[in-house]
């Protein structure tokens, strides 16, 4: 696994179990909505990751464009499509998103080199 990805799942697995030893039922509650909220429904999970990775590029989490990367990339969103995405999101947001733009192309680069694509 790159040193990206690894940094970044190493440390996302290990802070949400940090959280979990004390989360109130709101926090619990909170997680599984996120969770629940990308499972198939009227829309297909890889729709809803895509709008998922448009939304937290305008907004800028550079922790939520990882995250929704990786579930993009387990989708079987292709080269083409991203970039299409990163089009609409570097259109919504404005300039201010290119430098998460940059970053969002290295993790893709990252999990593209991992599986060989």
């Amino acid at each position: 696994m790159g040193k990206l990805i690894e940094e970044f799942n190493s440390y996302r697995e290990k802070m949400n179990d940090r959280i979990m030893e004390t989360a109130n039922t709101n926090i619990k509650r909170f997680f599984a909505l996120d969770t629940t909220t990308y499972a198939n429904g009227a829309l297909d999970v890889k729709t809803k990751e895509m709008l998922g990775l448009v939304a937290s590029m305008v907004l800028r989490c550079d922790d939520c464009i990882k995250y929704h990367l990786g579930k993009c990339f387990d989708a079987g969103v292709n080269h083409d499509e991203m970039n299409e995405i990163f089009m609409i999101a570097n259109l919504v947001g404005g300039s201010i998103v290119i430098p998460h733009y940059r970053r969002a192309v290295e993790y893709w680069d990252e999990l593209s080199l991992e599986s060989g694509v």
